[in-house]
């Protein structure tokens, strides 16, 4: 009977083979906390895809997800993260591409066709462009919304919000409310720093007085 073979080796195979056979296409292939993850340059994403899907010893044959990630202090801000997921081998990767704003990443719908719907989602919530993609607009945010959520410089007041009333029967626009709750403290959270005795404090004792300085 055939042993299967431990995932942590699965990945340091898969990783040489991919750093083997894509040398000119993947910058960085590493295992972070039992996770393969590789970055990817940004013209190569679709070859890089289509092998993973395609090769015998990868058959990443499912993209799980897509979204981005924003690094403004970067030249190059943004980051589109691919989890794709091998089905046969039981083994996940992640690959990172780096974006700018005006440097559109390739689509992948014609790899995964699921890519649709995730690309126009970071394309809504950061703006980052996919070239060749089908039908790129937006999906989360209301008609005409202008800028992108997502953005750690997006501005959190003045903005409008667009939603169906029941009452009136009709689309109404208003005024976005970002709800907080977390932030008025009640200073029962151990991490809000508790400035008054609670329930069983006056049982500890009491702090030696202050010494006057001289």
């Amino acid at each position: 009977m055939t042993q299967p073979v431990p995932s942590s080796d699965r990945l340091f195979e898969t990783r040489a083979h991919l750093l083997q056979a894509l040398p000119g296409d993947v910058a960085t292939a590493e295992i972070i906390r039992g996770e393969l993850i590789a970055t990817v340059k940004r013209a190569s994403i679709v070859k890089v895809a289509t092998f993973l899907r395609d090769d015998a010893v990868c058959q990443f044959t499912q993209l799980i997800d897509i979204c981005g990630v924003d690094y403004p202090e970067r030249e190059e801000r943004f980051e589109v993260v691919y989890h794709l997921l091998s089905m046969n081998k039981n083994t996940r990767i992640r690959l990172k591409v780096p974006a700018g704003e005006d440097t559109p990443v390739a689509s992948l719908t014609g790899v995964f066709p699921c890519a649709d719907w995730l690309e126009r989602e970071v394309w809504d919530m950061y703006g980052v462009f996919f070239s060749g993609h089908p039908d790129l607009r937006r999906i989360l945010t209301d008609y005409g919304f202008d800028g992108h959520p997502q953005r750690k410089d997006f501005p959190l007041t003045g903005y409008v919000e667009m939603r169906y009333d029941e009452d009136q029967k009709r689309v109404i626009y208003e005024p976005v409310k970002l709800v907080q709750d977390f932030r008025t403290f009640d200073f029962l959270s151990p991490w809000e720093g508790i400035q008054k005795l609670l329930p069983g404090d006056e049982k500890a004792p009491a702090p030696p007085p202050k010494q006057g300085g001289a």
